[in-house]
């Protein structure tokens, strides 16, 4: 009988090996590895009690931490019953918690500006507002992490903040130490200044707060190994676009226009920035590109042809580099839809006509980061553009 008791009581390598298949919901990382396990407790007959240390009092997550580390622990055989108590971190835990995500790198440092960098930083932007370059920014990275991508969002658009409506993205950010843990929607990290402020509250910065706060953004953010980050940027070529070619002189851009003539010209000077900036302009995405009838399916040029071509054209003179049209987005309403929902039409309705044209340019973004990751390891890129 005594043999069989202990044949049957989970050993603790077996209950931390479970423990090591949960990852912190904001770290991603598994908890094992992060110091957040406190005690593991086996008593005879195989009730199990484990101790989590969580790293900060009052985290929003502690129900899916003790929902997933008593999910882990259950399947373990001879497990009978798991009791989850939750602890908080010291100080001292928090900082080595901190020092261990950093990798020893310095607390300012911006991880995308380093040389070896596997992440492409993709800067979206246009001459002027209401072009739907946030739309643009949101599905395309929700469209690259239903690819398999780990990607994240920075909702540089610091006056028009949108972005995390428009992802679903309604948790809160978690400060540890002075590292800020982002929240996540559809396999998308999101920071955005909106998830610091009360209500709808404008922000009123000037020149020297708007760099400090997407310096902290980029810094102090814990994002972890991405393989993309997109920044939605305010339209123009004002102080965030000046700041990002100094924080992350490696940024790409990607140019959003609408088809009408006026918009073009506005979207070419905002492209141009890369010639003084010495960014490289990856392509142009022509959005509100034509309406499909709802009788006959034909395309009704609601506000023009050729925009983007012409962007495209002119920034290939003003660069001396090919600036190609990445693809043309149409009006649809539920790219519309799923913007104020938080449901970004790539998931929600991928076979939609907006939704074809948006996969399509994430397609060939996807495409390049491969390539980059190829020859990261030595390997020849099948497919570039």
């Amino acid at each position: 009988m005594a043999t069989e008791t202990q044949e049957s009581t989970p050993t603790e390598d077996a209950v931390r090996a479970a423990l090591a298949t949960v990852n912190d919901p904001e770290i991603h990382r598994p908890i094992t590895d992060l110091g957040m396990v406190k005690s593991i407790g086996i008593a005879p007959g195989g009730a199990v009690d484990v101790g989590v240390y969580l790293t900060v009092s009052g985290c929003p997550l502690r129900e899916t931490i003790t929902a997933n580390v008593t999910e882990a622990v259950q399947r373990v055989p001879g497990v009978s019953s798991v009791s989850v108590e939750l602890d908080v971190m010291s100080d001292e835990q928090r900082r080595e918690l901190a020092a261990s995500l950093r990798g020893g790198t310095a607390e300012r440092e911006v991880p995308f500006a380093q040389p070896g960098s596997l992440t492409r930083v993709y800067c979206v932007a246009s001459g002027k507002g209401g072009v739907g370059k946030s739309s643009v920014t949101v599905n395309l990275a929700a469209a690259l992490a239903a690819d398999g991508m780990k990607v994240g969002v920075v909702d540089a658009d610091i006056y028009g903040h949108s972005v995390p409506r428009m992802l679903g993205a309604d948790g809160r950010p978690t400060q540890v130490e002075d590292m800020i843990m982002p929240p996540s929607a559809h396999g998308v990290k999101v920071i955005s200044i909106g998830m610091f402020t009360p209500g709808n509250a404008p922000v009123v910065w000037r020149g020297p707060m708007l760099h400090r706060a997407l310096q902290q953004f980029l810094a102090d953010v814990y994002w972890g190994d991405l393989d993309v980050l997109l920044l939605d940027l305010p339209p123009g070529t004002g102080d965030i676009a000046i700041s990002v070619a100094q924080l992350v002189p490696n940024a790409e851009i990607l140019v959003v226009t609408t088809p009408q003539q006026a918009a073009a010209e506005v979207a070419e000077r905002a492209g141009s920035i890369a010639v003084q900036t010495h960014q490289k302009i990856v392509g142009v995405i022509e959005n509100m590109s034509g309406m499909p009838c709802p009788h006959c399916d034909e395309m009704v040029d609601v506000f023009g042809t050729g925009g983007g071509q012409k962007v495209a054209e002119g920034l290939t003179r003003t660069t001396g580099a090919e600036v190609p049209v990445l693809g043309g987005i149409p009006i649809d309403l539920r790219l519309r839809e799923g913007g104020d929902e938080g449901r970004p039409v790539v998931l929600s309705d991928p076979d939609s006509p907006a939704g074809k044209a948006l996969r399509t340019v994430a397609d060939k973004l996807s495409s390049r980061q491969r390539g980059l990751s190829g020859m990261s390891l030595g390997l020849t890129p099948s497919n570039k553009f």
